[in-house]
């Protein structure tokens, strides 16, 4: 992972973390699902983001988010290296298997080939 790269999903997860810990979770959630973009590629990082989201979703009692999470934690351990769809958001509220257009700006941090 190329340094722009590794400071942007940090900036993500921190942001990700002061907004859980002000009670948040909307905000929270809206952060990992950037971090998840950024790190589809990175087995170990993807796989933690879908926890954090799966944590975001026991926390709001939401058994959809719970068990899409568990499930994209699991897909995202064994499938990273192999295909993601790109831009795909990560939430359970969308396909697991839709790409999805970036964000412009996430969009020129992974075209700059910091990906």
């Amino acid at each position: 992972m190329t340094p722009g790269l590794r400071e942007a999903l940090q900036r993500e997860l921190e942001s990700a973390g002061r907004n859980e810990a002000a009670g948040d979770l909307s905000g929270a959630f809206a952060h990992l699902e950037r971090a998840h973009i950024l790190s589809q590629r990175y087995t170990l990082i993807h796989a933690a983001v879908h926890l954090r989201m799966l944590r975001i979703g026991w926390r709001r009692r939401d058994a959809r988010e719970v068990f899409g999470q568990t499930t994209r934690s699991i897909a995202a351990l064994l499938f990273s290296r192999l295909w993601v769809p790109l831009g795909n958001t990560g939430g359970a509220n969308v396909s697991a298997l839709r790409p999805m257009p970036l964000p412009v700006d996430l969009k020129a941090l992974l075209e700059r080939g910091d990906s």
